[in-house]
């Protein structure tokens, strides 16, 4: 197409190519896009705020020689056994099915490396990722694939699934490439054969049910493990309340941007909220009941930096997890497989077809010949590097804020660039003293 041509035209706001493609794609195979990873929409994030670092009215830490603790404890409700982590940051649940053998295992050791803890996902524990882990969250979804009170035992924590930040209300799929013969005989599946795991769990209708699981799930571990429980946010603050009252450790929100191994497109981009103002909702349940620090509020969906942990940690959360940017610091989404991307009808970055089962990574496939180009040591590696970068710059911008600890961080510090983002974040807008929709 000629630039004269392109001058000319217009493109329609409301039907743009993006979506006349997706019409046009609908109306062939008649049936839903499904895909994985998270939201592709723009919507107000952390991007949106700024810290005021400290000059005349504040006193900075002096750079690397003055102490900025990150260290959190989680689980210390109930549990006889609290998790002990040496970083705010934790791995996010991601599925043996979903994730190779190789990238389970490279999570578990670049999680131990710097002293966090990892979690299952869906579908059982395997032998890689509890002998790399030395802290290892076990996730109790409503699949119940692979579940057995053995494992529960082995875990350091227990995580109840309600819901997901991708597909809050939604079950979640696994295509049938994917269930090699391995992953089959774990979640008792038959092999090759597409699956979608439950949206709601069998034994349980309600908050006053989820107490009485979450104390068989006490007994049959003798009160030592952490219980947490994940909610999508859709309505935090009464999801989080809810979860406090059936007696939760810990609470894990996973905002809209978190992703997903493979749900439809129309869960992820049109259901749920975003993170931003999911952690104010929590948090103000939690401070309502007078129960903010003591259970902890886990936060993920969407974290990249140390400023979005710092940012998440100033609002409120206790920790943040991640999943997505785990991913990508161990080698996903490589320019250096650009062809094979290309191949795929995607191209590096864009996040499409990997639930496809052939990333040619190694990360997101089942396929034995993919799966072996990931190295888990030289993952793993990685992996730590990338969140000792996470921890060092959220530990530099605590410092530029006067803290001696990241939990010191608070909305005090931190204005926003948006309307909309001050709205949410309930921050003021950036030279002003306004905090829309709160009157002062």
């Amino acid at each position: 197409m000629t630039d004269e041509l392109h001058s000319r035209l217009r493109e329609s706001a409301t039907f743009p190519r993006h979506v006349i493609a997706e019409i046009q794609r609908a109306a062939r195979e008649g049936i839903y896009d499904i895909r994985g990873f998270g939201a592709k929409r723009r919507v107000p994030d952390f991007d949106d705020l700024l810290f005021l670092g400290a000059s005349m009215s504040r006193y900075p830490l002096e750079g690397y020689r003055e102490k900025c603790d990150t260290s959190v404890t989680l689980g210390t409700r109930f549990a006889k056994k609290p998790i002990e982590l040496k970083i705010p940051i934790t791995i996010a649940g991601m599925s043996f099915g979903a994730l190779s053998a190789q990238a389970k295992e490279a999570l578990g050791r670049g999680a131990s490396t710097m002293g966090t803890s990892t979690t299952t996902g869906d579908g059982g524990m395997t032998p890689e990722e509890r002998g790399h882990s030395n802290l290892l969250v076990y996730q109790y979804l409503p699949s119940r694939y692979g579940m057995n009170p053995a494992d529960l035992r082995k875990a350091d924590a227990i995580e109840i699934v309600v819901g997901q930040g991708a597909k809050p209300g939604g079950g979640g799929m696994l295509l049938g490439v994917k269930i090699s013969e391995r992953v089959a005989g774990m979640r008792d599946l038959p092999e090759g054969i597409d699956q979608r795991s439950a949206c709601r769990h069998p034994d349980w209708t309600g908050p006053d049910d989820l107490e009485i699981k979450i104390n068989e799930l006490r007994e049959i571990t003798d009160w030592e493990k952490p219980i947490y429980a994940k909610i999508g946010a859709s309505r935090p603050y009464y999801d989080t309340a809810l979860a406090v009252k059936s007696g939760a450790d810990v609470v894990v929100l996973d905002g809209m941007q978190g992703g997903t191994a493979a749900t439809q497109d129309v869960f992820i981009e049109h259901v749920g909220i975003p993170t931003l103002p999911a952690i104010r909702m929590a948090v103000d349940a939690l401070k309502e009941l007078d129960m903010h620090r003591k259970v902890q509020l886990v936060v993920s969906g969407g974290i990249r930096s140390g400023a979005d942990v710092a940012k998440a940690l100033a609002m409120g959360a206790d920790a943040v997890s991640i999943g997505t940017a785990a991913l990508i610091a161990l080698g996903d989404n490589s320019p250096e497989h650009e062809e094979e991307y290309r191949k795929l009808g995607t191209s590096a970055g864009y996040y499409d077809d990997w639930q496809d089962g052939r990333d040619p990574a190694g990360i997101c496939t089942q396929d034995p010949e993919l799966a072996a180009r990931l190295d888990p040591e030289l993952g793993g590696r990685r992996l730590a590097n990338y969140l000792s970068c996470l921890t060092l710059e959220t530990q530099t911008l605590a410092r530029a804020c006067g803290k001696s600890h990241v939990h010191n961080l608070e909305p005090e510090d931190m204005v926003a660039l948006t309307v909309e983002a001050a709205a949410m974040a309930r921050v003021p807008l950036a030279g002003t003293e306004w905090i829309p929709g709160h009157g002062y």
